[in-house]
């Protein structure tokens, strides 16, 4: 991306919603340019992730706890849990579908926040709040089902650029907690990314000994952005 054809704001301080004693502020792509579509990819390449209609990066002053970090789909090796993940959930049917609001999708969805995440500002997300954080007009955006015969049990957000797969964000059964969806929906767009002649999967952020994102260092290997570029996370 060319800083002189790309404008870019710094948000105010807000509370972090990674540490509690901390504060976080955002770069941000222009949400008013006419290109973001065309954007999103070297976007991606340079650590960027999208939230609803906005293409961020964590510019947080002292802490950099906020890494870019993404799995490069040829060389990805699933571990003994990560197969088990797989052959547990075997049953499902994976459907790739249009990223938009259904009331299905939508009462899910408020059930796994409420359950998950609550006490986050999000508990109670209506039709607006859901098609604001998870889609935009510009996103190559697709839903991933994960349906028990007909029933919904899981949807994997998943953006599609040349230079790879993004993993915007997954909601699930809450019930369903011994499936492991969060790691097969990952699993699943690996596999997606592979199928497309897609390079990457990019994971949004990963912050060292986080008990909620720490996670992602178990796909291996896991590529993190540093300011000398990508490397392998050892």
């Amino acid at each position: 991306m060319r800083s002189e054809t790309v404008r870019l704001f710094q948000t105010l301080p807000h509370a972090c919603g990674y540490f509690a004693d901390r504060t976080a502020q955002n770069l941000v792509i222009d949400p008013a340019a006419p290109n973001l579509r065309e954007l999103y990819g070297p976007a991606l390449t340079h650590g960027f992730r999208r939230a609803g209609g906005q293409l961020y990066l964590p510019r947080c002053g002292a802490c950099h706890a906020c890494t870019p970090c993404r799995i490069p789909v040829e060389r990805f090796v699933p571990d003994r849990s990560q197969r088990r993940c797989r052959k547990r959930n075997r049953d499902l049917a994976v459907r790739e579908c249009t990223a938009e609001y259904t009331a299905e999708r939508h009462a899910l969805y408020r059930r796994y926040l409420q359950t998950r995440h609550r006490g986050g500002g999000m508990d109670e997300a209506s039709a607006e709040d859901f098609q604001r954080f998870l889609t935009a007009p510009w996103s190559p955006t697709v839903f991933l089902e994960f349906r028990e015969h007909e029933r919904l049990v899981a949807v994997a957000v998943t953006d599609l650029c040349a230079e790879g797969v993004s993993a915007v964000y997954t909601f699930f059964d809450p019930d369903e907690h011994a499936r492991g969806l969060g790691t097969f929906a990952i699993l699943t767009q690996i596999d997606y990314a592979l199928s497309h002649g897609l390079p990457q999967v990019y994971l949004g952020f990963w912050i060292n000994g986080h008990p909620k994102m720490d996670y992602k260092r178990r796909f291996r290997p896991l590529e993190i952005r540093t300011a000398a570029g990508w490397t392998t996370l050892a």
